[in-house]
């Protein structure tokens, strides 16, 4: 076996083994991993491991340059293409991982992120831009509200749309802040990807790449979320931006709509809607007014009276409660319950079943919560019920007024009729 402590991480190699050849880039080998192997980079974007018993020989040719690695390749642009702006949030998309811990840590700036994905610029003319990196477990309501305002500047900047990449794990969140926060004109399209850029089965690349088509050439003026729609890379899914859920930790596919049907698909073919959708056109209006002071309660056998109590003591305006099927929570709770009604905090409740919607008068558990004043919240989702009572209570602490607003359908959040069999 030929000695590697003369190659650096970095170089390109080429190995050979007793039984085949590789070629790839050889990179740092992970800290957990056994001193006894190496890992290179194939072209095909996996990594392996090969065990320094099993080479024979090794030819280095050299360090790969940053700059070649990064140099961002021009298809032929055309003076008809759109102008898509790529705002870059952080998240997966925007990872690679970290060779001396195994970790995956953000990595990707906007300009790398197009320079990695080619195939932008045969869709539309790019300008990325990096706002923040940050994993979307970390993203805060505050966060929501610079994103808005960042889109906006876009807008008015005369872009054809724009692409804002954010982790997968709170999309659904931010998607939905938007929505409510954003009138647009055109395309707002979230999207992530569930496995990081550098990995051979990411999915960051195509949804880059569809998601700018849309941003780009969809006659759309909605918040959207475009994401896979199997395990392959043919098609993704255009999904409302406040019906859409990750249902899934891991899959390719993991975004679903929920009780609605996906606004539409997207695929190197073309696109095609499968709902009525606000066209392009109208005037930006951006209301950014939020009461952070909202709490998302998941209720359950055994939750105790006293988080309720302590919810008023920390001075919460609204509380969205997850009850069970058509809208329930234990009757140990209605005492608590009025009393923090009468304090002024705005109860209102979804269904922790996620499909379907509630329905309080069907079971005198539910007519006796809405004679409390808890709010029946429709087919939203959980999550989005939490955003818009943010949203709602940043405009109005008026309980009647509260309670029409989060009754008004604004941006798709409450379906006239709840699918549940939602793929077509």
């Amino acid at each position: 076996m030929r000695e590697i402590k003369n190659i650096k991480p970095l170089h390109m190699v080429e190995i050979k083994t007793e039984s085949k050849v590789y070629r790839g880039i050889l990179l740092e080998r992970p800290e957990l991993m056994d001193k006894k192997y190496i890992v290179i980079k194939l072209d095909n974007g996996y990594n392996i491991g090969i065990k320094k018993d099993r080479i024979i020989e090794i030819k280095d040719f050299g360090e790969i340059k940053k700059e070649k690695l990064n140099k961002r390749q021009r298809y032929n642009l055309r003076d008809d293409m759109p102008v898509v702006s790529i705002i870059a949030t952080g998240g997966t998309i925007a990872s690679r991982v970290d060779y001396l811990t195994g970790g995956v840590h953000s990595a990707f700036s906007a300009e790398e992120l197009i320079s990695a994905v080619p195939e932008l610029n045969s869709i539309a003319y790019i300008h990325g831009r990096q706002i923040f990196n940050k994993f979307s477990e970390n993203m805060q309501p505050e966060d929501w509200v610079k994103i808005a305002k960042e889109v906006a500047r876009e807008i008015r900047d005369k872009k054809s749309g724009i692409v804002i990449t954010h982790g997968t794990d709170t999309m659904g969140y931010t998607a939905a802040a938007l929505a409510f926060m954003i009138k647009t004109p055109l395309p707002i399209i979230l999207t992530g990807a569930q496995r990081s850029s550098d990995r051979g089965s990411s999915d960051a690349a195509i949804n880059l790449i569809h998601s700018t088509k849309v941003a780009g050439e969809a006659d759309l003026g909605e918040v959207c979320v475009v994401m896979h729609e199997t395990i392959s890379d043919d098609f993704s899914l255009i999904h409302p931006a406040t019906k859409v859920r990750k249902m899934h930790s891991s899959r390719r596919d993991a975004f679903q709509s929920i009780n609605t049907k996906p606004i539409g698909r997207v695929s190197e073919k073309g696109i095609e809607f499968f709902l009525d959708v606000k066209r392009r056109g109208g005037r930006l209006e951006l209301d950014t007014k939020l009461e952070k002071g909202v709490f998302l309660l998941k209720y359950h056998p055994g939750l105790k009276p006293q988080i309720i109590d302590k919810l008023l003591e920390m001075d919460y305006k609204g509380v969205v409660i997850e009850g069970t099927g058509l809208g329930h929570v234990s009757e140990n709770l209605f005492d608590s319950i009025r009393d923090a009604v009468n304090s002024g905090i705005v109860f209102c409740m979804t269904s922790q079943t996620i499909n379907g919607r509630v329905n309080m008068n069907v079971y005198s558990t539910g007519r006796f919560l809405m004679n409390l004043g808890v709010i029946p919240c429709e087919d939203m989702l959980p999550e989005t019920a939490y955003v818009k009572l943010m949203w709602v209570l940043g405009h109005t602490k008026k309980y009647e007024k509260v309670r029409e607003m989060m009754l008004t359908n604004y941006a798709r959040e409450i379906s006239g009729k709840s699918y549940f069999d939602t793929l077509l």
